[in-house]
């Protein structure tokens, strides 16, 4: 629940990045040092593959007030809503997308292809260059191929068969 209580800034980029690290050290937060290239761009680096973290919090879409108030747990039967966002193409190899309830986390791996090519992905700003991906109640079941238990985060992004949309 002590999720919820975070800006989102703090919630998305501090908590989310770190969180991914603490699952597998061998996660990099990205700089220079391992990538020539590399200015801001993306969040995280492992062995020559870039990530991005996107991290979501489900929150009833029908009432108003606090995100607090809005928390709902896995379970809920109430509409839920999770807005990943800023999604920018051809920055990064790898997606993970946090989804997280009162009462569980779930993570998801999506390639750059599996983001360009998702059937729910749409402009965030008109005419701009970022898009947006929502999860509902009524579309998560099309994520659960994109679905990694977070021990194996690693093995799937250094897998040389990415994308589990076969």
């Amino acid at each position: 629940m002590e999720l919820y209580g975070l800006a989102p800034r703090v919630f998305g980029q501090i908590w989310g990045e770190s969180h991914i690290r603490e699952l597998d050290l061998r996660f990099n937060k990205a700089h220079k040092s391992l990538d020539n290239y590399y200015s801001g761009e993306y969040d995280l680096w492992i062995e020559d593959v870039k990530i991005e973290v996107k991290a979501c919090r489900a929150i009833n879409k029908k009432i108003r007030g606090s995100l607090i108030s809005k928390a709902l747990d896995f379970e809920s039967t109430e509409t839920f809503w999770m807005n990943f966002q800023q999604l920018k193409f051809d920055i990064c190899d790898i997606f993970i997308f946090i989804g997280v309830w009162t009462d569980m986390i779930k993570y998801w791996a999506l390639t750059n292809d599996d983001v360009k090519s998702n059937p729910y992905i749409s402009h965030q700003h008109r005419g701009g260059v970022e898009y947006q991906i929502g999860i509902t109640e009524k579309n998560i079941s099309a994520f659960d191929k994109y679905l990694v238990e977070p021990d194996k985060l690693v093995d799937f992004i250094l897998s040389p068969k990415k994308g589990n949309n076969e």
